[in-house]
């Protein structure tokens, strides 16, 4: 865990990302932060274990390699305090029971991350905790959902597989003027493109598996807070025995100090190829908040300051043989859940029997893709050939 107060000032995020955490010369020199395991800390005097007067105590609190990620995430989000989890879902749990108690009331994206959703219908109700669920789009009016048990809203910009793009700062006036909590999933963007305490939000989470560490290699999540929620996050991870593994933390470390630079790739190979994809006969629809004329366009120009490489597409009608021909022997496009590796993905997505505020009716397939980090060329070709292979059934 990092607290602080120290702001990202002038310095720009690749720097941070470079830098952020890292104090080589207390490694002996060495460029990163050597992979610290273990459990018990020793004191070298009894006075110094009664008072627990130092640093380090306990392996399950924190050490060198995790404090070293929570101070660069912390750093690159401009926040007070981060702790660390074992996943995005472990992240996004651990920062809503920092909040609720028996009887409160939460305000919901209807477009959240489905196991999210699960949380609050399996978890939460049996807690005594209500779960509102409201609509995307409703920016301001979100106003007239609160009431005396609401104790936070939970954003998520843009929505998961469907990419709604939320009005966060009319949703913080909102619930700001009732001096409520306002959370955010912001996985999508990243601080890098999306600087969600600057906008107003309290606590900042993210799932540190997809972009943060890059290499779909590990599971970890981050959650960082601005000071007046930091005192709520601290409590609860402590009581819930957050404990982000070792060699888990140092392939954060190592995925974050090249996050700018991926990103950077996945963004324009991602608008790249939805572009592409717009022009194909197959598809009926891009949902990608970057491309003008897109739902949420406007918003997304207005706040973001750029787009990762996960969109979705509606493809025109076809039978689930046609679609299978396509997917089953792609090349590039692996199928396979999670996202933000250096790797390209494809899913097919339903979610129309998650949703309870809001509708998703679309006639054809929609898949959620990708783009990583091969040659747009060979992306295109593979997905060109999928067309063709899909054509040829129907």
């Amino acid at each position: 865990m990092a607290d602080g107060t120290s702001k990202p000032g002038s310095q720009g995020k690749a720097s941070l990302v470079t830098h952020g955490g890292r104090d080589p010369f207390s490694a002996h020199g060495f460029v990163n932060t050597p992979v610290y395991r273990g459990s018990t800390v020793l004191y070298p005097t009894l006075e110094k274990l009664k008072a627990n007067d130092q640093k380090y105590s306990y392996g399950r609190n924190t050490n060198p390699t995790t404090d070293a990620l929570c101070e660069a995430i912390r750093l690159l989000e401009g926040g007070a305090y981060t702790v660390l989890a074992t996943s995005g879902l472990h992240a996004v749990t651990t920062a809503i029971l920092a909040f609720v108690e028996a009887g409160d009331e939460i305000l919901m994206t209807d477009s959240v991350y489905f196991p999210t959703r699960r949380f609050c219908e399996q978890v939460l109700r049996r807690m005594g905790v209500n779960t509102i669920y409201y609509d995307p789009l409703i920016g301001g009016g979100i106003a007239d959902l609160i009431t005396d048990k609401t104790r936070f809203v939970f954003t998520e910009s843009p929505g998961s597989q469907t990419f709604e793009m939320q009005d966060i700062p009319a949703i913080v006036a909102a619930a700001k003027a009732r001096d409520l909590w306002v959370l955010m999933d912001n996985t999508w963007a990243t601080p890098i493109y999306f600087d969600a305490l600057g906008h107003g939000v309290d606590v900042s989470i993210q799932a540190a598996t997809k972009y943060i560490v890059g290499h779909a290699d590990a599971m970890l999540g981050a959650i960082t807070t601005n000071d007046r929620a930091a005192p709520l996050l601290k409590r609860a991870s402590i009581a819930l025995g957050n404990a982000a593994g070792s060699e888990e933390t140092f392939l954060g470390l190592r995925g974050l100090r090249t996050l700018e630079v991926r990103l950077t790739r996945h963004q324009a190979s991602g608008i790249e190829i939805a572009e592409w994809l717009k022009g194909r006969p197959e598809v009926s629809e891009v949902i990608h908040p970057a491309l003008p004329g897109t739902p949420g366009h406007d918003i997304w120009k207005r706040d973001f300051t750029g787009a990762s490489g996960l969109f979705s597409i509606v493809l025109k009608p076809v039978s689930q043989q046609a679609l299978g021909a396509m997917l089953d022997d792609l090349k590039y496009f692996g199928m396979g859940f999670s996202w933000g590796g250096y790797e390209s993905l494809i899913v097919p997505f339903e979610c129309a029997k998650t949703r309870t505020a809001t509708t998703w009716k679309r006639e054809g397939p929609a898949l959620r893709l990708h783009i990583g980090l091969e040659d747009v060329a060979d992306l295109k070709a593979d997905l060109a050939e999928g067309f063709e292979r899909m054509n040829s059934v129907d």
